[in-house]
Formats: structure tokens, sequence, C-alpha cells
């Protein structure tokens, strides 16, 4: 028995296939246009500051491009709402989101610590860094897969979003900018005293970011979280402590988020092999999309 094939022929004919009536050539509403230009509209402003970093990284300006990687990624989960709010989700959107998550969280943040870290070693340096341009691909080509497929949307992805990967190096780098330059600015002391023993390791943390893209590590999509409608008292506290700490501390706070949501799928994960629960037992969990 052959598998039945995802997409027929074009010039295979189709058994009692209803005679649909022909289009009609009235022209189509520019409103809808302009929506699906929204969430287009985004993309291309996370695609324009991911090339917007590598500039500034070959000028080593390295807080500029940091920055352009953190706006980057805040523009990539508005594109996603923005897309799911006016129902204008498509392939084309999928694609295009792919590419410029590719360029501002795969290449800008590896060739970012290339230039500040890793070419000071001639030997693992840059193989490290392809390995992280490798795996943000891999990782991007099985979303892109497993989204064609038109599986189950779950709240769960299967490996660590290359946003969260690309992000993590990018806050680092402007905590390094700022210990090293001595900006004015008010951060936390513990959080910067981790930042030259985080800096002696980038080359493995970038490894294991790496490996985390293509890993079976389960991580929360946050899909299901409205800030501004918090559905328990607990959400609602963390939402002002968090939206708090982030006006105080600016830095200090996206780098401890950052770190706790990567951190966390890894606890999880280890946790769930210490009471061998299998990821499909495990409460809400569906086949998942593997998300980007």
């Amino acid at each position: 028995m052959k598998p039945p094939r995802i997409v027929p022929s074009l010039f295979e004919t189709q058994p009692n296939m209803p005679e649909l009536p022909p289009p009609s050539t009235a022209p189509k509403p520019r409103l809808r246009q302009g929506i699906y230009m929204l969430p287009t509209l985004f993309t291309v402003g996370n695609m324009a500051l991911g090339f917007f970093s590598l500039i500034k990284t070959m000028a080593h300006e390295f807080s500029a491009a940091a920055t352009a990687v953190i706006v980057a990624h805040v523009l990539d989960i508005l594109d996603g709402r923005v897309a799911r709010l006016t129902k204008t989700e498509s392939k084309f959107g999928i694609e295009l989101d792919s590419l410029a998550d590719w360029i501002s969280f795969g290449i800008a943040p590896a060739f970012m610590m290339y230039e500040l870290v890793l070419k000071q070693n001639r030997l693992w340096g840059f193989p490290v860094a392809l390995l992280f341009v490798i795996c943000g691909g891999l990782r991007l080509a099985r979303f892109n897969i497993k989204a064609h497929m038109g599986e189950a949307k779950t709240p769960y992805f299967v490996g660590l979003p290359i946003p969260a990967a690309g992000g993590m190096l990018a806050i680092f780098t402007l905590l390094y900018d700022i210990l090293e330059v001595g900006k004015p600015v008010r951060t936390l002391k513990v959080v910067m005293k981790q930042v030259p023993a985080f800096y002696d390791f980038v080359p493995a943390i970038m490894f294991v970011l790496a490996l985390l893209m293509v890993s079976q590590v389960r991580y929360s999509s946050l899909k299901q979280i409205n800030l501004l409608r918090p559905r328990t008292m607990r959400a609602l506290v963390f939402t002002l402590v968090a939206i708090l700490m982030i006006y105080v501390y600016p830095q200090n706070t996206i780098f401890i988020l950052y770190v706790s949501y990567i951190g966390w799928g890894m606890i999880d994960y280890f946790l769930r092999h210490v009471r061998k629960e299998r990821p499909e037992n495990a409460p809400g969990y569906q086949h998942d999309t593997y998300g980007k």
C-alpha cells in the first residue's frame, strides 16, 4: 500500500469533486490586505534589526548590536501575536519569520560572540560559532516542516527556541559591556559578579545552547500567558514584580528571565526522567509542533 501523498499532483483528477462556482470578480477589500501586512511588518523589522546587529558588531559597537537582538526578540513575539489576533497566519509568514529569526537569533549572536570572545582562540572559536548557527538553522527547518504538516498546536516546544538562545547571548553582551566600560547604570551586584565567569565559559555555554535547540528538552511556548489579563493572583503579582524589576534593573532582570527560562526546561527534563514520566503522559502535553 502506497503512503498517502501530502500534496496531490496538479494534473490528478479527483473523483466526486464538487463543482465550484467561478471566482468573484469583485475587488478584494483593501482593509484585509492591510491586516495581512501587519505581522509582515513586524517580521521585516525583526530581520532589519538582525542585519543592524551584524553591522554594529563589525564596528565593535557590541552594546548596540546586543540591544538590536533583544528588540528583535520583542518584535518576534509581537508578529506571532498579531498574526493570531488578526487571523492572518500563513505559510509565507512562517517562512519569512524563520528567515528573520535565523539572521537575528542565529547568525547575529554567533558573529557577535565570535568577535567579542571566540576569535581569541583560533582552534575552537570558529567551530563553536558555526555549530550555533547550524543548530539554529536545523531548529527552524524542523519547525517549518512540522508547521506545514499541520500538526496540532500545543503549549510546549520540543527543544530550546532560537530566540531564547540568541537573546541569552545578547543580554550577556550588554552586561559585559556595562562591566567593562563602567557605565553608570543601576545593576544587581549578585548578577554582575557572575559576568566574568560567564565570559570564561562562553564557548561551553554556546555549545550547550546549540545542543538544546536540537534536543528533546521541553519548553513552554508562553502563548497561553496573557500579561494584560493574569488569570490568578500569583500571575498578577509575578507580572507586577517583573515589570517593576525591568524598570529598575532592566539588563539584570532580562538576564535572569532568560536564565530562568532556559534552566527551567532542563530541570523539568531531568525531573521527568527521575520520575520516569513519558512526555506524552504529562498533563497538557500533546504531540508538539517543534516550535522555533
